[in-house]
């Protein structure tokens, strides 16, 4: 079978179905849009069940719907569950967009709009691979498309203990993150993980008048400020003790390339010490994503009684997320100047992730992905968190998790102007089809020695 032909027939109209995916505003955060989830989740299940899956079910365990559809693998074969999210972030402001953020817009050589890469994308490559083979895959195939990974994934613990079952498999492939560069694809093996928690400061039990007390009583958005720069140090190291730091991939990422694709302002230093690459997939990171007080606009001379700001912890690879969230919670405890109240309510964590890269399957991944790209993979870390592939190592131990994207660094995924690489997406497509081609030839050849206790659907 000519899997290359087969791709590129199928490519037309999987991006149709995927700028049908994008038109769609499946926003988990939003409860105003839970509808629209909803509407994603019902539209996914309609996809996979025409395309030929005898068991397609949308479920949810308290949480937003997620889709699980099963092709049944031949006799002998092993199973492969496939992993996409169809929920997508917030736009924020409109404006920021050249386009409209929820139509799919063709311009040169990408696609634009939210979720376009991350992670509709994802799921339209499985959609391409599976209709490469007309629905009838080589191997057995569970699909299973989350509907809250936005969100932290809340409910997916439960979602894994309800259909354990259904899920079981001997290949997890995540279509869920980077690729190293344009044309150049990449395996994960490292992840960070995610600590969050919201730290206010009291100092007053009432506003009072900067006039009459200032210079005695402290105010709290000041406090605040000075308990905030207690966590690096000034070289910008993260100055919370107790927290580890893992190794990772060994690659050099070129500071032109790192400034371009940052966004860093000429002049502004970067934080911290080491390699780019420690720094941003090896180490831990600390960074205030927000702050409630007194605004710009309602300011008055007024000593502000309490502010509270949330703070983002990147958990380094090799360490414990809820041990860090506490070596951090320590911190701002003890830090807080001039005898400050602090309450520290801690929020979301999400583990990191060490990923192995070996056995059988991993190496059929490898010849596949060099057979489609023309090149060989790159492995790499992320400094972002995908938690639940630790959660499927930890559910399914005895299977090989590939982490693998469809997404580039300039894609944007989160931001405003979010897009897919056209180039990108059908080489991901047709290095996925060529997989599940490479693992039931691999099954069919050593049915005794490659591929020990399949899993079949």
């Amino acid at each position: 079978m000519d899997l290359r032909a087969a791709v590129e027939r199928e490519l037309p109209g999987v991006l149709e179905d995927l700028r049908r995916l994008v038109a769609i505003e499946s926003v988990s955060a939003d409860p105003a849009r839970a509808a629209e989830v909803q509407r994603s989740a019902d539209t996914v299940a309609a996809l996979l069940t025409a395309l030929g899956s005898p068991d397609v079910r949308v479920v949810a365990e308290g949480g937003a719907p997620a889709v699980i559809a099963r092709f049944p693998a031949p006799p002998g074969m092993p199973t492969v569950c496939l992993y996409a999210h169809h929920d997508v972030q917030p736009t924020g402001d409109p404006a920021s967009w050249d386009t409209s953020p929820f139509v799919a817009t063709e311009r040169g050589d990408r696609l634009f709009g939210r979720g376009a890469a991350d992670d509709k994308g994802g799921l339209a490559v499985h959609l391409a691979a599976l209709r490469a083979f007309g629905g009838r895959p080589p191997v057995g195939v569970t699909l299973f498309v989350e509907g809250e990974e936005e969100v932290g994934s809340p409910s997916l613990t439960r979602l894994l203990d309800a259909h354990h079952a259904q899920l079981a498999s001997d290949v997890f492939v995540i279509a869920d993150s980077s690729n190293w560069s344009v044309g150049e694809p990449a395996f994960t093996t490292t992840l960070r993980g995610l600590a969050e928690c919201v730290v206010e400061v009291r100092t007053l039990d009432h506003a009072v008048h900067s006039g009459m007390y200032g210079g005695v009583v402290p105010d709290a958005l000041t406090v605040l400020c000075r308990l905030l720069a207690t966590l690096h140090d000034d070289a910008g190291t993260v100055a919370v003790a107790g927290l580890h730091s893992g190794p990772g991939p060994d690659l050099h990422y070129p500071d032109d390339r790192f400034r371009a694709e940052s966004g860093i302002l000429d002049g502004v230093s970067y934080l911290g010490q080491g390699t780019l690459v420690e720094r941003l997939w090896d180490q831990p990171a600390i960074a205030v994503i927000g702050i409630d007080a007194t605004s710009v606009a309602d300011a008055s001379n007024t000593l502000v009684p309490s502010a509270r700001a949330k703070i983002s912890l990147r958990v380094a690879p090799g360490d414990d997320a809820g041990r860090a969230l506490q070596r951090l919670t320590e911190h701002l405890e003890q830090h807080a100047p001039w005898g400050a109240k602090v309450t520290v309510t801690p929020g979301e964590i999400g583990e990191p992730s060490v990923i192995g890269f070996e056995g059988p399957y991993a190496e059929a991944a490898r010849a596949a992905f060099t057979q489609a790209w023309g090149r060989e993979p790159v492995f790499v870390g992320q400094g972002g968190s995908i938690p639940m592939v630790a959660e499927f190592a930890q559910a399914f131990a005895d299977a090989t998790v590939l982490v693998t994207a469809v997404v580039d660094p300039d894609s944007r995924m989160h931001g405003a102007n979010e897009s897919l690489h056209l180039g990108d997406f059908a080489a991901a497509c047709l290095a996925e089809a060529l997989l599940l081609q490479r693992i039931a030839d691999h099954a069919a050849a050593d049915p005794v020695h490659g591929l020990a206790d399949p899993v079949h659907g």
